[in-house]
């Protein structure tokens, strides 16, 4: 696959409107945002099908279910395809292709805490970055943890410092 020159093509993308999750089981994974976001979706179950959508994403044929979740500053739809089923993906953090979502938070740990309480597993404990591990300097101390949804999907909490804040 050819891709552009970014020295002669500039397209300037610059705002993000929404992030697709491919799921499983589209009311699994609504209970699981729901707890996770403490909000309601403010689309659920509703359906897309048709010829010229599925040729959009390079499908022979399309039908699925979906929900949305909006965040002040993303939204986040969760897609059930009933036509064509797909095959899990084997997703990792070190896959190529695997993408994370990271949500921002201010304190990792008391995050960290109650989401455990409350059933949420983690794939290992929050982290803080010292000197000498991460780029930039201004970095250390960032926070993060990490945890999966119901299909996989790699999530993070992180509380930035310095290089990894966003204004």
């Amino acid at each position: 696959m050819a891709f552009p020159n970014p020295s002669t093509v500039s397209i300037g993308l610059k705002k993000a409107a929404h992030v697709g999750i491919a799921v499983s089981d589209l009311d699994r994974s609504v209970a699981f945002y729901q707890a996770l976001l403490g909000a309601e979706p403010v689309v659920r179950d509703e359906g897309m099908h048709g010829a010229g959508f599925a040729q959009s994403q390079g499908l022979p044929t399309t039908k699925l279910r979906y929900a949305t979740f909006n965040l002040d500053n993303l939204g986040i739809d969760l897609i059930q395809f009933q036509e064509p089923l797909g095959d899990a993906a084997q997703v990792a953090a070190n896959r190529p292709g695997s993408m994370h979502l990271c949500f921002h938070v201010d304190d990792v740990r008391a995050v960290y805490d109650r989401m455990s309480e409350a059933g949420f597993e983690f794939l290992g404990q929050p982290y803080t970055f010292a000197s000498g591990e991460v780029e930039p300097p201004a970095a250390v101390g960032t926070v993060v943890a990490y945890f999966n949804d119901p299909d996989g999907t790699n999530l993070e909490i992180i509380a930035p410092k310095g290089g990894f804040a966003r204004s």
